[in-house]
């Protein structure tokens, strides 16, 4: 088992780092299955053994790598959300944010998804069904219909599934087309909320 964080170095802070890099990269390229602790050893130039000193398996160095990105995502997609000068442009930066970080990391995406489709051997809990990951989606969303941006008859909760849906679908086919323009297709998406959810002139408050 990895040694206590509270007394971990600076070297071994350094290496737990290296070694999450080098999982992220070895799972989007060669999926789960194709990651073995051995191939992450002679990816990062280390043995096997000192692999172990850090991570006791490869589910263990998985979960980490997916719980890394994880942090990173949400703090990628937080920054802009709380850069937003109202609640419905803090809805449109969370769309935003999610594609614009899909496109700029595509092997962590992969990682997160393959790390989520063996769910039942890294531990790691995550779907892409799982009812949690719409929820902040539709705070957000309920926080632009207080506010009189959105249609007060909106279904906070449905949107929030519908847009997440979207978003995920424009990752994946990203990662099979890395000429799919994004920026476009966050426009779209962005016009497609705009259209179904803006307040009508004058039942802003309904």
């Amino acid at each position: 088992m990895p040694r206590d964080p509270k007394r971990r170095t600076f070297t071994e802070d350094a290496r737990q780092a290296q070694l999450i890099g080098v999982t992220i990269d070895l799972v989007a390229r060669h999926g789960y299955a194709g990651c073995s602790l051995q191939r992450i050893a002679a990816a990062a130039g280390i043995t096997k053994a000192a692999v172990i000193y850090h991570f006791a398996s490869k589910n263990e160095v998985i979960r980490a790598a997916y719980e890394t990105v994880l942090t990173d995502m949400v703090d990628h997609v937080t920054e802009r959300v709380e850069a937003a000068d109202s609640p419905v442009a803090a809805v449109e930066a969370y769309l935003a944010a999610m594609i614009d970080y899909a496109g700029r990391h595509p092997n962590r995406i992969r990682m997160l998804i393959e790390a989520m489709v063996a769910g039942d051997e890294t531990g790691v809990t995550d779907r892409p069904t799982s009812p949690d990951r719409a929820r902040g989606l539709a705070t957000l969303i309920r926080a632009a219909q207080a506010d009189g941006g959105y249609r007060a008859d909106v279904d906070a909760d449905g949107l929030a599934i519908i847009l997440g849906g979207a978003v995920d679908a424009v990752a994946a086919a990203r990662l099979t087309d890395p000429e799919l323009d994004l920026e476009a297709a966050t426009a779209q998406l962005l016009d497609l909320l705009r259209h179904g959810a803006a307040a009508r002139p004058g039942r802003a408050a309904e």
